[in-house]
C-alpha cells in the first residue's frame, strides 16, 4: 500500500502529524508542489497557502474542521515551491491509533488549474465577462479619441488665442494672460496624459506594455526591463486585464515607490499569463499593503474576475514585487 501511495503522480499524498508537520510526501505532491521530500518533511503546511489564508489562520481551521466532522475539503489556491499559485481540490482526514488517539492527518491534493481555466472559459460568466471587459476598452477607447480631437484641439486653439491676445495687451495684462496661457497648457498636458491612459500605445500586449514602459518611466528617472517568454499571443481580454493590472501597477511605482528601477515579467505558465512587477525602491509597509491602498483593491478584482489570483509583497528597503496570474483560454462564444 505505501509502495502505491508513493508511486501516484496525478495526486499528492502525504501525511501531517497532529500539528500540522508534514511527516511523508509521495512522488505526486513533488510534482504538484514542487518540494522533493528532503526539502519538506519537518516543514508546517501552511508553507502551502498563499500569505493572505496564513494570515486568516486558514491552515489551523482546516486541522480543526478536520478533527470535529472527520474530514475537510475545499477547492482554493495554494502555492508552489516557486511562488506561483495553482487551483486545488483538497481533502483532510484525520487518522486515529486504535485507542481513539489523534495521529496525524490524510491529505490529498489534485491540480485543478487546468480543468477551472477551460470551465471559466466555456461558462455563460466567463463570456460575459469577457464582452464586459471588451466593452470597457472599447468605452476607454471612444472616451480618448473625444478629448483628443475634440477638447484638446478646442484647448489648443484656446491657448493660441491668448498667445495672440497678449501681443495687443498693455505690460500691466500681459503677466495675467501669461498665467492662463501657462493654465491652458497644464490643462492640455493633463488631459493628454489622460487619453494615453486610456488607450494602450500598441497592438498586442507586449507591443502595448513596451510603448507604455518606454512613454512613463524615463520621465519619472526609472529604468526599465520587459522580460518576456510567452507561446503566442493571448486572448483580447486576457491582454487587456493583464495590460490594465501592470498599467495600475508601474503608475504605483512611479508615484510612491521611489525606485531607480523596475523589470515586468510575462511568462506563459498553466495555460495562462504569469507576470511579476518587481521594482527596487523603498519597499511597503502593513498599511501600504492593507485592501484598498494605492488601487491594490482594482489590481486583485480585475485579476480574480477574470478567474486567476494576484499578490503583493515587499519589505521596507527592499522593494516592491506585484505578482498576478490570469487564464488565457479563449472564450466560447455565448448564444444570446
Amino acid at each position: 500500500m505505501k509502495l502505491l501511495v508513493q508511486s501516484i503522480r496525478d495526486y499528492a499524498i502525504f501525511m501531517l502529524d497532529p500539528d500540522g508537520v508534514v511527516v511523508s510526501w509521495n512522488i505526486g505532491a513533488q510534482r504538484i508542489k514542487g518540494y522533493t521530500a528532503d526539502e519538506i518533511i519537518g516543514t508546517h503546511f501552511s508553507a502551502f497557502y498563499p500569505p493572505e489564508d496564513v494570515a486568516a489562520g486558514k491552515p489551523a481551521m482546516g486541522l480543526r474542521e478536520a478533527a470535529a466532522e472527520g474530514r475537510w475539503e475545499e477547492e482554493a489556491w495554494r502555492v508552489r515551491k516557486d511562488g506561483t499559485r495553482f487551483w486545488a481540490s483538497v481533502i483532510i482526514t484525520p487518522l486515529y491509533d486504535d485507542h481513539g488517539g489523534l495521529r496525524g492527518f490524510g491529505k490529498v491534493t489534485r491540480d485543478l488549474t487546468e480543468r477551472r481555466s477551460m470551465s471559466r472559459a466555456l461558462d455563460e460568466r466567463g463570456v460575459l465577462l469577457a464582452r464586459l471587459v471588451q466593452a470597457q476598452e472599447r468605452e476607454r477607447r471612444r472616451i480618448a479619441s473625444d478629448a483628443h480631437d475634440d477638447t484638446i484641439q478646442f484647448m489648443v486653439a484656446v491657448g493660441t488665442r491668448l498667445r495672440l491676445l497678449k501681443e495687443s495687451l498693455p505690460d500691466e495684462y500681459a503677466a495675467a494672460v501669461d498665467g492662463l496661457d501657462d493654465a491652458v497648457d497644464d490643462a492640455v498636458r493633463r488631459l493628454r496624459d489622460l487619453t494615453f491612459s486610456l488607450r494602450p500605445p500598441g497592438d498586442g500586449l507586449v507591443e502595448s506594455l513596451t510603448g507604455y514602459l518606454r512613454q512613463t518611466m524615463p520621465g519619472a528617472g526609472l529604468t526599465f526591463e520587459l522580460i518576456h517568454d510567452l507561446e503566442g499571443e493571448p486572448p483580447a481580454e486576457t491582454v487587456i486585464t493583464v495590460y490594465r493590472i501592470c498599467q495600475e501597477s508601474l503608475t504605483n511605482v512611479r508615484k510612491h515607490a521611489r525606485a531607480a528601477g523596475v523589470v515586468v515579467e510575462l511568462l506563459s505558465l498553466h495555460r495562462g499569463v504569469h507576470v511579476r512587477v518587481r521594482d527596487d525602491g523603498v519597499g511597503i509597509t502593513s498599511k501600504d499593503g492593507q485592501v484598498g491602498h494605492f488601487g491594490l483593491v482594482e489590481m486583485r478584482e480585475r485579476a480574480e474576475a477574470a478567474g486567476g489570483w494576484w499578490n503583493i509583497t515587499g519589505e521596507p528597503g527592499v522593494g516592491t514585487t506585484v505578482e498576478f496570474w490570469v487564464p488565457a483560454v479563449p472564450r466560447a462564444p455565448l448564444d444570446l
